[in-house]
Parts: C-alpha cells; structure tokens; sequence
C-alpha cells in the first residue's frame, strides 16, 4: 500500500474505514492487538558524531519505533478495508491448510472486495464480506491449481497455460515467437504473472474489474484470459 494515495488512488479504498465492520472483533476484548496496531516501522534518530579523549568516534544511534505513516490513523472502533481482507485470507487459509495462504491471493481477492464494499447499495456494502469471501472460494476452485507449486508442470498447472500462450503467439506471430526464444524471453518472466493473478497486477483497479466482467461471464474464460494475454504481446 506504499504512497497508493499518490499512485493509484483508487486503492487508497482499502485504508479507509469500513461502515460495516466486525462488532465481535474490534474493540473487544480479544487477548491480542490488531494488526493494524502491530503495523510499526523503526526509524533511526540522528545523532551528533563527535570523538572522546581517547580519539574514538562515537556514533549513538537510538531506535524509536512509531505507527506506519502509510496508513490512515482510524478512530477507536473502526476498521480498515484492508483488514477485512486480511481476515478472509486468514479464514481461507485456514479452511484449506493443505494448500495456505500463496502470495498472490490478495491480487485475486482484492478486485471482487472493491466491487461489493464500493458498491452504492448499502445492503451490498453490508454483507460485502460475506459475499466475497463466497466469490473467492468459487473462483479460487477454478485457479487453485495455479498456486500449488507441484503441479506447475503437469497437465492441470499453470505450466499448461503458459505453453498454449506461446503456442497461440507461435500461430498468430511467428516472428515475434522466434525472437523471444532467441532472446531466452521465457514466458515464466512475464506470462506467469498475468495468468495466475489474472492480469490483475498489469491495469489499473476500474479497468480490471471491466476485464473482469468479460473474462468471468465467458464461460471458456480462461481460453479468454490467453486471447487477452497474446494480444498483449502482439
């Protein structure tokens, strides 16, 4: 979330408050901190250098630790959008300890949190959660395989999915094919993103949701997702 108010301000959503946030959770007693408290950073103060009468230099640096500047100060009670996301990737996690928590997740989550939380209907904002954490499972069924590491070179992984990439650029370019392969330009470098976080990483939030609502109404979408990806190498 570094300076996104600056460089994409529509994922500065996700430092504000939620109107809707977890009664049970925030400001009960709980036996621990919310993450948003544990957020510090260290800073070092700078001190004057000077030399005893022995010559040495001394150099005292003292550590102080204070809250992150990069996330909004919210009021006692409040909870921000980003820590709802946090706690449905933790219940995901924790639901299917056989594959966790892959980096990457939050990519996938976060597009589908947005549209039911930055909706104009109060109600959808109400049960966004609910209603996203519904969405994810469903979509997390259809890529799970995507981030399972063992099955990246089998039939079912995303290894497959980047080979019928270069082998719809091989048919619609064949120079541009061949050039990659002499450069060693391998799909894994620039490929493997865009299919496993469903180009969610490449644009910004708005057009990704519009791509979105074309790629998850097609019921070939993932042969959808591939056009999309070579026409971006085209």
């Amino acid at each position: 979330m570094v300076c996104c108010s600056r460089l994409y301000p529509d994922l500065s959503f996700f430092q504000s408050a939620s109107s809707y946030p977890c009664r049970e959770l925030v400001g009960a007693v709980s036996g621990f901190e919310n993450l948003r408290r544990r957020v510090e950073h260290s800073v070092l103060k700078s001190q004057n250098v000077g030399r005893n009468r022995l010559g040495i230099t001394i150099a005292d640096y003292k550590r102080s630790r204070k809250p992150c500047d990069e996330y909004v100060v919210l009021e006692e009670g409040e909870e921000a959008h980003w820590e709802v996301v946090e706690r449905m990737l933790f219940l995901y996690s924790k639901l299917n300890p056989g594959q966790g928590y892959v980096q990457g997740m939050n990519e996938i989550i976060g597009p589908i949190y947005y549209t039911f939380a930055a909706d104009s209907s109060p109600q959808c904002q109400e049960y966004a959660e609910a209603d996203t954490f519904w969405c994810f499972n469903q979509l997390m069924g259809e890529i799970r395989d995507n981030f399972i590491k063992q099955l990246d070179d089998s039939h079912c992984g995303i290894g497959m999915l980047m080979d019928r990439l270069m082998t719809l650029l091989k048919e619609k370019d064949t120079a541009l094919w061949v050039k990659l392969h002499q450069q060693d330009l391998k799909p894994q470098y620039y490929g493997f993103r865009w299919i496993m976080l469903l180009l969610s990483q490449e644009f910004p939030l708005p057009d990704v949701i519009r791509l979105w609502d074309s790629l998850l109404a097609d019921e070939n979408r993932f042969d959808f997702l591939i056009d999309v990806c070579c026409a971006m190498l085209l």
